[in-house]
């Protein structure tokens, strides 16, 4: 894997998910797993395979953060200039369609959160915002056809 670049928050959140798993999940699955095997004979026994199936995913999903981290590099908006749309900026658009206004954030696929605005620089709309400035006009294939953005204001 190369680098994964994330912002500050991004990397802070991953880190809190590492810190949650390896403490309390850990503590509950295997609180779980100790209950089930007390249930007797655990060579037929749904509840202590279910609790030993979450227990590995648990460990499965800790080794992906700790290797994330591991890789991450983390975009400090100092370092990049504010013209141009970069992962971590802030965009905010105008549907030529619509009129719509629509505010988006780029960010690598690990943060992408369509729910807070937050869309990957792989996404369609993400990649065809890439490299461009305030004032253009970007015309973007998406499944359903095209899509036609201003770019009103770029920001950090």
């Amino acid at each position: 894997m190369d680098d994964l670049y994330l912002t500050r928050s991004g990397y802070e959140k991953l880190i809190e998910e590492l810190n949650f798993l390896k403490s309390e999940k850990r503590r509950q699955l295997s609180k779980a797993v100790g209950e089930a095997r007390a249930h007797g004979d655990i060579s037929e026994n749904a509840e202590y395979d279910a609790a030993k199936d979450a227990q590995g995913l648990n460990e499965k999903r800790i080794a992906e953060l700790e290797y994330k981290l591991a890789h991450a590099r983390i975009i400090e908006n100092e370092d990049m200039p504010s013209d141009e749309v970069l992962i971590g900026a802030t965009v905010l658009l105008k549907d030529l369609d619509s009129q719509e206004v629509l505010k988006y954030t780029l960010v690598s696929e690990t943060e992408a959160d369509y729910a807070e605005g937050k869309i990957s620089l792989t996404s369609p709309v993400g990649a065809a915002l890439l490299n461009h400035k305030e004032k253009e006009i970007v015309e973007i294939k998406v499944p359903a056809g095209f899509l036609k953005y201003e770019i009103l204001k770029i920001s950090r």
